[in-house]
């Protein structure tokens, strides 16, 4: 029992050390990028507006943290690996553009962090948006952009991972049936019993296989991209679970199939709950149907938001140092240390929530799944 409680410390030092290493790195990134793009931004100020109050409200290393922040949440173009003085180290992603002239497919470095237009488009504020001779904006132009995004690329990676240990997870049973899994095929196997045991049979009920299939796959790739998000390097560091776009995909999967499951009994207390008057269904109906569509808003909100808010308080605590040291640069420094040291607690913390959100996300569909083919016998109760 010792020698078990020993090793269990020891993995805890060191995912403790891990994470306080990764802390301290991703600060130090941090704090290159804010000068980097600080002094960039007062460079192109200063040249667009020689005026004095213009100089005068971009002050030397005032920093806007709340761009900056929503910046690092938001998705890009380009995957930032790191900044070496006022060099940025990124990974250019395919910028793919349909309009009338055909397909247009080239790399985001073409536009130069945003600084240079290519073949009639330009990067502005993260978006793509097509610009004349002049570089000025062409309003309501007519393009689909299918770009390879960074929350896209991101997306990929997590289901090659998640492909890769599925399939291995797989193997090991074919190669191995009467045989425990061990490590990573272990705990592969010990969620899988989890969301079948504990979510998909309590909440659906015997017909709970058909849904297991989508209730696995939406559970593993929330969490997985969870715990890419928290990595602050690559192939992590991307917002994906807190793009509300993909939050609201996610959401709609779920309400679909809800929708196409449901059965007579579901459609029934929506259009004509039973024991109630005929004349309340001018009310009820209504309040059903908006309930039953809150149903993939609330998915949709709770998942994002939760994941947003993890990673702006973590960026918020390095934002305090910048805060701090434009007022004096000892206080920056002082606080630099209670902001890593509250970045590391966040860490630890947001590990739980990649799990916790996942789980929630995953319980929740799975009860509007059991509602929906749930049989109610209104005879014997009415």
């Amino acid at each position: 029992m010792q020698s078990s409680n020993k090793k269990i410390f020891k993995r805890l030092a060191l995912t403790a050390f891990l994470l306080t290493a990764i802390g301290f790195w991703s600060f130090q990134s941090f704090a290159n990028e804010t000068a980097t793009d600080s002094l960039t931004e007062q460079t192109l100020v200063t040249e667009n507006h020689a005026d004095a109050h213009t100089s005068e409200t971009h002050e030397e290393g005032k920093v806007d943290a709340g761009k900056l922040i929503m910046e690092h949440i938001a998705d890009a173009h380009d995957w930032h690996i790191a900044t070496i003085g006022t060099s940025h180290i990124s990974i250019p992603l395919p910028v793919i553009i349909k309009d009338a002239s055909g397909l247009k497919v080239f790399l985001s470095s073409k536009f130069h962090h945003g600084h240079e237009s290519f073949e009639g488009y330009a990067l502005r504020e993260g978006k793509i948006v097509a610009v004349d001779a002049n570089n000025e904006i062409i309003e309501n132009a007519d393009f689909i952009d299918l770009s390879i995004t960074k929350n896209v690329a991101a997306m990929f990676i997590a289901v090659f991972v998640l492909c890769w240990l599925m399939l291995r997870v797989a193997a090991h049973y074919s190669k191995n049936n009467n045989k425990a899994p061990k490590g990573i095929n272990n705990l592969i196997e010990t969620l899988i019993l989890f969301i079948r045991d504990e979510i998909a049979k309590p909440s659906i009920g015997p017909k709970y296989e058909k849904f297991l299939p989508y209730l696995l796959t939406i559970f593993f790739f929330i969490f997985i991209n969870n715990l890419f998000g928290l990595v602050p390097f690559f192939p992590g560091g991307a917002n994906v679970t807190g793009n509300i776009a993909i939050t609201l995909v996610l959401a709609i999967f779920t309400f679909v199939i809800t929708s196409f499951s449901g059965n007579k009994s579901y459609w029934g207390h929506i259009f004509a709950p039973p024991g109630v008057p005929k004349p309340l269904w001018i009310l009820l109906v209504p309040i059903e149907i908006i309930g039953m569509l809150n149903k993939p808003i609330v998915l949709m909100i709770r998942l994002f938001a939760n994941i947003t808010a993890g990673h702006i308080i973590i960026l918020g605590f390095f934002s305090l140092i910048f805060i701090f040291g434009a007022m004096n640069q000892y206080m920056g420094l002082g606080v630099s240390v209670l902001s890593v040291a509250f970045t590391t607690f966040m860490s630890f913390l947001e590990l739980l929530v990649a799990f916790l959100q996942a789980y929630v996300f995953t319980l929740l569909s799975s009860l509007y799944f059991g509602s929906a083919v749930e049989e109610h016998h209104h005879e014997e109760h009415h």
